[in-house]
């Protein structure tokens, strides 16, 4: 039996697999070949080019030299995300150290209505990639149609073979579809779909982000127009306080009437900048009313002060450049070039053929309970084919317009990255400049401040009259004035600093 095994079953194993393929029966080894080809067929390949982030510039700083406060960018760093998120929290707004600043965000956050907007595309989206993702898969639809109906049996062959004139016939219907993706058209379309959705989620961190810097922003500028009108109003007060002591100072003869005129004409010109400053912080206060979704009768002025406002600690002024590559603007343009890859796909695709296999089963009875009896029930199987043979170029030409908008989608990417650059460039020198504004700006204050005290004891001691002390007073409020708006700016400067390195939101 030894020798006999041996003669049917050599033993080099490839000849005894084909030994035993030979014996499987003709009719087996074609349904095996069959489910074979038709795996290939369902699973196919995905044409077109696969995606490819663009190339940008990768500068090792972001101004053109190293400037006062660290202000170029740090060395490369291996994780370039996780030193972001370390040193640009996504809660930026709450450096301040303001409980009332951080309200008015997260009421912004909860009731404003472009994040509604944003997230409602972002739902959209992705329900657009689950309904293109059930392409995947066959469909199943079920229809049953009764219908009544007269024969012209005096004219042509009866309908039923009973040939009855009238009747009611019940037809009942199970068919089942399948598009097998060869050429990977529907996974290139769910590609597509899903960077869009991607691009939407980043559309929503960007509106987080902006929302976040525009309260903050209309905040301090509130905050700082009050400060400016207080300045104003001293300013005013100190000018009626010495036309009236140069009223009394004329009924003696100390002063004449045109120094009494001149005095009133500067009173009438002090009181001429409150209006404007009135009327900018009422619009401010109408714009944050809208930025936290309220009508703006219903906001009055917030609990923020500049004094009580504290810059951060710390700045993330040394950043790699890579940081760049994590704002939602430069997340959205890479989706989007993501999506234009997948879109030359589905245009190679669609000039490729297109197959398609369905099977219906069902019953047709003038009964409605014999519809699936053995003569009644009727079936088919069904494959297409089908490929474009002539169409004037017009699946070509739709190729080379998917190709010029990845082209398009490229050059936007790279626009975006520069711009991003720019803004976080001229973020910095914007920081190093205002600060020493800032700086200078305090120092004229404290100067100007303790000219106005020393003037206003000299008046007291009759060394110097009241618009010399009016002179004096006027010089200090114009300086808190500038002190305040130099604050603002510095403080908007670090606002613009966390927008442009693009983190924020919930």
């Amino acid at each position: 039996m030894v020798a006999g095994a041996s003669r049917t079953a050599p033993t080099f194993g490839g000849r005894r697999r084909r030994c035993g393929m030979s014996r499987l029966p003709l009719a087996l080894r074609a349904r095996r070949l069959g489910a074979f080809a038709l795996l290939v067929l369902c699973n196919g390949c995905s044409v077109g080019p696969n995606y490819q982030r663009p190339d940008v510039p990768t500068p090792d700083r972001f101004t053109r030299a190293t400037r006062p406060g660290a202000v170029d960018s740090a060395p490369k760093v291996p994780d370039a995300q996780h030193f972001v998120e370390e040193a640009v929290p996504r809660d930026w707004w709450t450096a301040f150290n303001s409980p009332a600043l951080n309200d008015l965000v997260q009421r912004a956050f909860a009731h404003n209505p472009t994040i509604d907007a944003a997230q409602a595309a972002l739902r959209q989206a992705q329900e657009d990639v689950a309904a293109q993702r059930a392409s995947y898969f066959p469909t199943l639809q079920a229809s049953y149609s009764p219908s009544r109906n007269r024969n012209a049996v005096g004219t042509i062959s009866p309908t039923l073979t009973s040939g009855q004139t009238y009747y009611t016939l019940h037809t009942a219907q199970l068919t089942v579809g399948y598009v097998p993706d060869v050429f990977g058209l529907n996974r290139r379309t769910v590609e597509s779909l899903r960077a869009q959705a991607d691009m939407q989620r980043y559309e929503l961190d960007a509106t987080y982000l902006t929302l976040a810097a525009n309260v903050v922003n209309t905040t301090l500028q509130e905050a700082s127009l009050r400060e400016q009108i207080k300045a104003a109003k001293a300013t005013i007060d100190a000018n009626v306080r010495t036309l009236s002591i140069l009223e009394q100072q004329a009924k003696v003869g100390g002063a004449t009437g045109l120094d009494v005129a001149a005095q009133a004409a500067a009173v009438a010109q002090a009181r001429q900048a409150l209006p404007a400053l009135q009327k900018q912080l009422e619009q401010t206060r109408d714009a944050l009313a809208v930025l936290i979704g309220e009508p703006p009768s219903q906001i009055g002025p917030t609990q923020v002060d500049l004094a009580t406002l504290h810059l951060p600690a710390t700045l993330p002024l040394s950043l790699p450049a890579e940081a760049i590559r994590q704002r939602p603007d430069v997340l959205a343009a890479d989706a989007q070039v993501h999506a234009a890859y997948a879109e030359v796909g589905i245009a190679v695709a669609n000039r490729l053929p297109q197959f398609a296999l369905s099977a219906q089963y069902g019953g047709s009875s003038t009964q409605f309970s014999q519809m699936f009896a053995d003569d009644n029930v009727f079936w088919s199987l069904t494959g297409t084919v089908s490929q474009t043979l002539f169409d004037f170029g017009a699946l070509k030409h739709h190729q080379r317009a998917a190709e010029a908008a990845l082209d398009q989608a490229k050059a936007q990417y790279r626009n975006v990255v520069l711009t991003a650059f720019q803004n976080v460039a001229d973020t910095l020198y914007a920081l190093d400049e205002d600060s020493k504004a800032l700086a200078a700006a305090t120092e004229a204050e404290t100067a100007t401040r303790k000219t106005r005290d020393i003037t206003e004891k000299q008046l007291h001691l009759g060394q110097v009259n009241a618009p010399t002390l009016l002179a004096a007073e006027e010089a200090y409020q114009q300086a808190v004035i500038a002190r305040v708006q130099a604050a603002t700016a510095r403080y908007t400067d670090t606002v613009a600093l966390y927008q442009a390195l693009g983190r924020g939101g919930i």
